[in-house]
């Protein structure tokens, strides 16, 4: 038996021979950029093994620099997090509003937002704190920074809610109104838990940048987070410029892969479960759902559901 597919024709004998060269091209251009890169700081003597060893042998360049600028990352990246899902939940669905004005109302605040830079939001709100607040000049770019994140990152969060709950089938919602259910019944209990799955890649990619966002505050609003903490520790530390990137970079990366591999995780996790499990409807949660004036009996449901209206 053939191993045909309906997503794309099986290569043939050419098409594999040319995959194949391909492939080897490639590996070889990575091979030699990659040579190239290490033997250019190899001739400025940035490979040499006492420019790394503070991040191996000494445990002040963690525990005085790294470990402090990550903690702040964390924490700006975690309030921003835990404010602009939620934000961003609300305006999505808001934009799918009958009423005009709510639709409309956060249309433009969702599109004001998401088109202005991130770095020119944390800049307004730091000015912003800094003449309306009584915040102190520490916490200050903290405060500007989530700020900053929240209101971006929010309005990108709602149109991705927008749209993973447009891309389900209109029959979804139709027959959850069929047996009763409110609009906002069936947005929080058919609507909003099929469309997780759809919108977790896209959530967590933009979780991914909120992480990433954060170093902007350190680059120009003196936040001490991870990336800022290169300078104070070439400058006080004697630590070298690029084994501190290198080193600094190495933790972003395995800081969002480990967030992605979560979401990996609960992704399948979601799949596996709608696969082997089925919403069951019964009589009495129907009775529930059912609006006022409506009724389903017992013997509708067995017939078919059919929903009557009540002669009381």
């Amino acid at each position: 038996m053939s191993s045909q597919s309906v997503l794309y024709d099986v290569p043939g004998p050419r098409a594999k021979r040319r995959n194949v060269l391909l492939t080897v091209v490639f590996v070889v251009a990575l091979a030699a950029l990659i040579w190239w890169v290490l033997q250019s700081l190899a001739d400025k003597n940035q490979l040499e093994w006492v420019k790394w060893r503070p991040f191996f042998t000494d445990s002040r360049a963690w525990y005085t620099y790294l470990l402090p600028g990550l903690k702040n990352t964390l924490i700006a990246a975690s309030l921003a997090m835990a404010i602009a899902l939620p934000l961003g939940a609300v305006a999505g669905i808001a934009r799918l509003s009958d009423h005009w004005w709510v639709r409309g109302s956060a249309g433009l605040v969702v599109e004001f937002f998401r088109a202005i830079p991130v770095l020119i939001l944390m800049l307004f709100a730091n000015a912003a704190y800094s003449e309306f607040t009584d915040i102190s000049p520490d916490s200050r770019p903290l405060y500007a920074v989530v700020t900053g994140l929240v209101l971006y990152n929010a309005s990108v969060l709602a149109e991705i809610v927008r749209a993973g709950i447009l891309s389900l089938p209109r029959g979804q919602s139709d027959a959850a109104k069929a047996i009763g259910m409110r609009k906002s019944q069936v947005m929080r209990h058919v609507l909003l838990p099929q469309s997780v799955t759809a919108m977790l890649p896209a959530i967590v990619s933009q979780l991914v940048v909120i992480v990433k966002d954060t170093a902007l505050g350190g680059a120009l609003l003196g936040f001490s987070e991870l990336l800022a903490s290169v300078r104070p520790m070439s400058a006080n530390y004697g630590a070298n410029t690029i084994a501190s990137f290198t080193v600094v970079a190495v933790v972003f990366v395995v800081l969002n892969f480990a967030l992605t591999s979560f979401a990996s995780w609960l992704e399948g996790r979601l799949r596996r479960g709608k696969r082997t499990t089925g919403a069951v409807v019964g009589a009495d949660a129907v009775d529930e759902l059912a609006t006022p004036g409506e009724h389903v009996s017992r013997d509708d449901l067995g017939g078919g559901g059919r929903t009557s209206a009540s002669s009381e």
